[in-house]
């Protein structure tokens, strides 16, 4: 279910399953009503028929609309009756263009037998799947043998392919135009084709003088034979290959494609009534067509309308037999009819779920208006609630709470204060990709790296003797040459004036440069100029000292942070994961300080500042009461683990639980807490909750089934009357709100009100079309990844050949 989002953000809804009384009513629905009286033997005999009968018309009637196999539109389901008793004994296949009859229990194989073997004497192959009626020429240059058309493959074919050159004058030679058939021939697709059934040219070598007048040419039309199936086969091949003639173009081989054309007019002319390729039914084109226009609209802007109308997309839809489809169409009627059908299933998920939650990305700190003034934590606020009370009407405590990538600290809160049953979270993707900026600007050691790469970057760069040095070594030592990347204005002023992505890339080229710029400085040529020069002799220094150490260290902590920020991103962790994710980061930050010998004090209280400004009540209280994260004791009971929380979040559990209750039933949901805590869960069900298996795709173990518990809650730990409710509502909450992205181009249709309405429709599909499949990649990270894939083998052989501590 995804929220119709604004000019400024993306809004989406993750929805809950339907109650499970509603579940069981469904079930219900659907357990059949045993007959009283048992059927005899000829009763289902009958009915077996009667069923086959019924799934082969169903399949016939799919088959016709476009979504089945060819055959169906020749091959009819009939039932044949017995003809004492009258009743149906068998289901029999007939072929609508012969009326003969077959057996029902194999239509392929009788469609291969009876229809593209030739045997029934009304089937055109042209209905037949595979390519249509080709063209095939062979170039002939002095006169050929006959040749057997069916020995006539795609060697073959090329070889004969081409033109002949004298040295006295130019011959281009006009293929014979032969037609075969494609269900009896096998014919190389990247033959030049030409859909036509009969030739419209006799054999013929066209010869192009050396002058260039106004030639005239000769026209010899070709002999049809209707009953040559039926002479000898000498008489079959010089008939196929009658005496060539020759015919003289003034414009030389610029006058093979016009020739083609010409061919295809008088062809056309010959037979008004034949068009070329698959004929589609009406049915068939407008399945077609909405299945390309629902592509076009999910990929939301990385589709442009546009090329849809370019010529060569056209003739591609021609060749297929569809006709071409325009912007006007696909941005018009089409686009309003999906936007309402994606909005009504929205909708009815909505009113089937017991609650939600929705997710909110794309918001910047400071939102540019129409006014020309800005936008700040109250408009996102005010858009937030307006968007609940429009999904939910009157049913606002059907919304749990709202996760975003901004306004933690106040349009959030604000919205969680003032309705007690929100929880409302910040982005943990966000959240850890905030680290790098945090250490970016709290570590000397992140300045120390950015100025010395700066300082290496612009004497490289600037200095020519050293820059053309530089390129020569790239070139001889990884088969490339570019020069290092620098910030933009230079970084100057530290690394908390710039921002960081770009430092890292020009941290990321002086390592992976690492063995070329050794060369450089151990360069006889480059010495002279870098001992004339102040810059030259510090950088000499500063290299036989902790340089590359240092670079290493600081390029190794921000790998080791995007990489965990993408694992988040990737797998879209709940709220309950949040605690041991961040303890995992820790735990490898603390690593990394003992393996580059870092004061690992100051890291921590960076990391904690950070951590604090993440933290959520929520994340305690989803922790412990998620089945999976129980520990078995010594006495086997699978209890909450408590014992991994601080004092102020075991407080923080407290509170929240109780805010989520009504005061009625705090008292109740405390002690119920305390039962939980002692008792835990049964040791059965605690393992089925905690069931791992390995994931084919990245080799990672994965929770089998991450449903469970949410579902042990509700059907197996019915004991706990209040805490439950609050168990159900907390565990299911997503973390992250990154799970959509858009394409930008899409701003530039906000130049108009109407722009605007086609695009918020535009993402609005795309995005409950993503939510439906449950896949949140983009496509431009998979193309990205995919040609990265043979440079990678590249970069990871010169990871391996430079070690910062052999330096």
């Amino acid at each position: 279910m995804a929220a119709v989002p604004n000019s400024n953000n993306n809004t989406a809804t993750t929805q809950q399953p339907p109650s499970p009384a509603a579940a069981n009513t469904a079930i219900t629905q659907l357990v059949p009503v045993p007959t009283p009286t048992e059927l005899t033997t000829d009763e289902m005999a009958v009915k077996v028929v009667h069923k086959r009968y019924e799934g082969l018309v169903m399949v016939r009637t799919k088959a016709v609309k476009g979504k089945g196999a060819w055959y169906w539109a020749h091959l009819e389901p009939i039932l044949v009756h017995n003809p004492e008793t009258g009743l149906p004994k068998a289901v029999k296949l007939r072929c609508c263009l012969c009326e003969a009859v077959f057996s029902a229990s194999n239509p392929s194989r009788t469609a291969s037998e009876h229809l593209k073997s030739g045997t029934c004497p009304n089937f055109n192959s042209d209905s037949a799947p595979g390519p249509n009626p080709i063209s095939v020429g062979v170039v002939s240059s002095p006169p050929q043998p006959p040749q057997n058309h069916r020995k006539r493959n795609s060697s073959g074919g090329r070889k004969g392919s081409g033109f002949k050159v004298n040295s006295s004058e130019t011959t281009y030679s006009v293929a014979p135009i032969t037609m075969i058939e494609p269900p009896r021939f096998s014919v190389d697709v990247s033959y030049p084709t030409r859909p036509d059934l009969v030739p419209a040219f006799s054999s013929a070598t066209v010869v192009t003088g050396s002058g260039g007048g106004g030639g005239g040419g000769l026209y010899s039309p070709a002999h049809h034979h209707q009953h040559h199936q039926q002479q000898h086969p000498q008489q079959q091949q010089q008939q196929q290959h009658p005496p060539q003639q020759h015919v003289v173009l003034s414009g030389g081989k610029e006058d093979l494609g016009a020739l083609a054309k010409f061919e295809d007019s008088v062809k056309k002319l010959k037979s008004p009534g034949s068009s070329p390729g698959q004929v589609l039914t009406k049915a068939q084109i407008d399945s077609s067509l909405e299945l390309l226009a629902n592509w076009v609209y999910e990929n939301c802007g990385f589709v442009s309308f546009s090329s849809l109308e370019h010529p060569k997309f056209k003739n591609f839809l021609n060749q297929l037999g569809l006709p071409g489809i325009t912007r006007r169409d696909l941005a018009g009627e089409r686009l309003d009819l999906r936007y309402k059908e994606a909005k009504a299933e929205s909708e009815d998920r909505i009113r089937d779920a017991l609650f939600f939650q929705i997710s909110s990305d794309g918001w910047k700190a400071k939102v540019s208006c129409c006014s020309g003034g800005y936008v700040f934590s109250k408009y996102a606020e005010d858009v937030l609630w307006e968007t609940i009370c429009d999904i939910c009407g009157n049913n606002l405590e059907q919304c749990v709470g709202i996760v975003s990538d901004k306004f933690k600290s106040k349009a959030l809160r604000n919205l969680e204060n003032q309705h007690h049953w929100m929880v409302n979270l910040s982005c943990q993707f966000q959240g850890v990709n905030k680290l790098i900026k945090d250490f970016s600007k709290e570590l000397p050691l992140f300045h120390n790296v950015t100025d010395n790469c700066l300082k290496v970057a612009n004497f490289v760069n600037t200095k020519s003797q050293i820059r053309h040095s530089f390129l020569k070594f790239q070139l001889q030592e990884y088969g490339r040459a570019a020069l290092l990347r620098v910030p933009y204005g230079g970084g100057g002023g530290g690394i908390g004036r710039v921002e960081f992505e770009p430092v890292f890339q020009m941290v990321e080229d002086v390592l992976s440069s690492a063995r070329a710029l050794q060369l450089v400085f151990l360069d006889e040529s480059c010495k002279i100029v870098s001992m004339e020069d102040q810059t030259g002799k510090e950088i000499e220094e500063m290299m036989r000292s902790q340089f590359w150490n240092e670079l290493e260290a600081v390029h190794s902590l921000v790998r080791l942070i995007k990489g965990m920020a993408q694992e988040i991103e990737k797998e879209k962790p709940r709220i309950g994961q949040c605690l041991p994710l961040w303890e995992e980061l820790r735990v490898k930050i603390r690593e990394w300080c003992g393996k580059y010998h870092i004061n690992e004090n100051h890291v921590d209280k960076v990391f904690d500042k950070r951590f604090k400004r993440n933290y959520h009540p929520a994340w305690a209280a989803a922790f412990i009461l998620d089945p999976f994260y129980l520990i078995r004791d010594i006495s086997g009971k699978y209890l909450p683990p408590f014992k991994c929380l601080t004092s102020e979040q075991e407080k923080d559990v407290d509170k929240l639980i109780t805010r989520l209750v009504s005061r009625e039933e705090a008292h109740i949901a405390l002690m119920e807490l305390m039962k939980w805590r002692t008792e835990g869960l049964d040791s059965v069900y605690a393992q089925a909750v905690q069931l791992k298996q390995r994931d084919p795709i990245t080799g990672k173990m994965k929770i089998a089934n991450p449903q469970s518990s949410r579902l042990v809650w509700e059907t197996y730990l019915t004991d706990f009357k209040s805490l439950r409710k609050v168990a159900v509502r907390l565990i299911f909450l997503h973390a992250t709100s990154c799970g959509f992205k858009w394409n930008s181009s899409l701003c530039r249709w906000a130049q108009s009100r109407n722009g605007i309405d086609k695009a918020q429709k535009l993402i609005f599909i795309a995005a409950h079309s993503k939510l439906d499949r449950r896949d949140f990649s983009n496509d431009e990270e998979k193309d990205a990844e995919f040609f990265s894939i043979a440079s990678r083998e590249d970069d990871v052989l010169n990871e391996v050949m430079f070690d910062a501590s052999s330096l």
